[in-house]
């Protein structure tokens, strides 16, 4: 349960998931950022009251995904 994905068939549209969709244009960079920062937040603060590990793995999804995006601005990956 390591390895748990938050992007069920659903969220596609027109071939992209949800995180795409968003990042691509349907809201600014800093709409973007400020989406994954607050579901970082969301996940983090609540999941010893609701659920567990499912929303730690959520949480980091998101972070990953912000991480890729922040690498993505300049082409390098930041340290």
């Amino acid at each position: 349960m390591t390895n748990k994905s938050i992007r069920p068939n659903y969220y596609q549209n027109r071939g992209q998931d949800l995180f795409d969709h968003f990042e691509t244009g349907v809201l600014t960079n800093v709409q973007f950022v400020g989406f994954m920062v607050g579901n970082i937040i969301k996940y983090i603060v609540r999941y010893q009251g609701k659920n567990g590990l499912e929303d730690l793995y959520k949480a980091r999804t998101y972070l990953d995904r912000l991480i890729q995006h922040e690498e993505g601005k300049d082409g390098r990956q930041r340290n």
